[in-house]
């Protein structure tokens, strides 16, 4: 699917962090002053939060592939809809290896400026997963 002009800097964080698991290229990507809107549990305040969760994740999901379903721009913002996937190895958010094959549905919004990203909030389907995980029975059908 072609990106929007104006998504460079989301399509390469995707790209070169969250598929690459490449935690070194993000003070490239993410301003020094960067928020995270809504934090996941465990995340700590700004870019260095950011590099710590997702070093954590890419711990726990060692396998995890992040595809963008659908991207849109508005200025110097940036939304897109997204699924992830990957096997659960390691404890994460106090839930112990599960060796369970996961897919998550998130969407983000970031706001780059001057190349960088500036803020970030991202919505994932958290019920979802932690279901997958066996950590929230399912809901009978």
């Amino acid at each position: 699917m072609p990106r929007p002009e104006g998504a460079a800097v989301p399509v390469r964080f995707v790209e070169e962090v969250l598929n690459g698991h490449n935690l070194d290229v993000i003070p490239d990507l993410v301003s020094d002053d960067f928020v995270e809107e809504n934090p996941p549990p465990g995340q700590g305040p700004g870019r260095d939060g950011l590099r710590d969760f997702l070093g954590q994740l890419f711990t726990a999901f060692p396998d995890l592939e992040w595809t963008v379903e659908q991207m849109v721009a508005d200025g110097e913002a940036v939304m897109a809809w997204s699924t992830w996937k990957g096997t659960h190895r390691d404890a994460f958010l106090g839930i112990p290896p599960t060796g369970t094959r996961v897919t998550v549905e998130a969407w983000t919004r970031d706001v780059v400026h001057d190349g960088r990203i500036v803020s970030s909030r991202i919505l994932m389907d958290n019920l979802a997963l932690l279901q997958q995980l066996g950590a929230i029975p399912a809901v009978a059908s």
